[in-house]
């Protein structure tokens, strides 16, 4: 009596989707292929391949560093408004020097009479010098180039380190806010016919925010203090200079640089959208009382 027997079935080895001639067991967790130990990703649960990792890094999105007060770091690593405000000073003061008409058209002016007779100013509807004047300066001669000269040395010392912790509409905004809180109290406060050019009003805004966000870091202050002392006794002591634009320029810097400072974190973005708007919206119903009051009754 003889038994008939069958051959064992032949198994086939399990080999990596990758490396066809290595054998393993193991497979990604995610697509169920044959992994090899060279293309095992450790995952939250066993192994995944090479390529269900990288697939799985597309959609995660990655976390953008940001400095203390929010700004995005990589971003403002160069201080790309603190150039374009120079150049754009700069420029301004070349078109001065090619024609006076630059400086009379707009020049902060609260109302007089122009070279040509007729009457302007803001208060005959041209509201744009109250921002204009700031990236003006004093035309020609030694004071004229001294005047130019230093406010953008201070730009350019003191706008990186700030565009960089504030970030780049921060601080454009800061800058902006600041010149034209210093003319907005010319404006109040001056006679009708004061005239004043200059972006001193922004820089005494930087200078303010400059010591407020230093306060807040822990940074050293001191430099800057002097700075601001030195540059309040010239504004009081040499004439011819409008304390007006110097003072408001940094009341609004100051009080704006601790809006942004202080603001707690959980609405830091909040406080950083609606500061600079409150400030502008107050400026700008100064600047609406003042007109009514100069304009004649109708």
């Amino acid at each position: 009596m003889s038994t008939d027997q069958s051959p064992a079935p032949e198994t086939s080895v399990p080999t990596c989707y990758r490396h066809p001639g290595r054998e393993t067991y193991v497979r990604c967790t995610r697509c169920d292929r044959f992994i090899c130990p060279d293309c095992m990703r450790d995952a939250a649960v066993g192994h995944q391949c090479v390529e269900c990792v990288a697939e799985g890094n597309r959609g995660v999105r990655k976390a953008v560093p940001r400095t203390v007060l929010g700004a995005r770091g990589p971003a403002s690593a160069v201080p790309v408004v603190t150039y374009t405000l120079i150049g754009l000073c700069v420029a301004a003061y070349l078109a001065e020097l090619a024609s006076w008409r630059v400086v009379w058209e707009f020049m902060m002016l609260g109302r007089g009479v122009l070279p040509g007779g007729e009457v302007g100013g803001v208060a005959e509807g041209e509201w744009y010098r109250l921002f204009t004047t700031m990236f003006l300066h004093q035309r020609g001669g030694s004071f004229g180039i001294t005047h130019i000269l230093f406010n953008m040395w201070a730009l350019w010392a003191v706008g990186p380190a700030l565009e960089q912790v504030l970030g780049r509409w921060r601080f454009l905004t800061l800058y902006l806010l600041s010149g034209l809180g210093g003319s907005v109290l010319l404006y109040l406060v001056g006679a009708p016919q004061d005239s004043a050019v200059g972006a001193s009003g922004a820089i005494f805004g930087l200078f303010g925010a400059y010591f407020v966000i230093g306060r807040r870091l822990g940074g050293p202050v001191g430099p800057i203090v002097v700075l601001l002392v030195i540059n309040l006794v010239i504004t009081f002591s040499v004439p011819g200079i409008s304390w007006q634009g110097h003072v408001g320029g940094l009341a609004v810097g100051a009080a704006l640089a601790a809006a942004y400072a202080y603001a707690p974190e959980a609405r830091r973005r909040l406080v950083h959208v609606a500061a600079p708007l409150v400030v502008l919206a107050l400026l700008a119903g100064l600047v609406i009382l003042r007109t009514a009051e100069l304009s004649p009754a109708v």
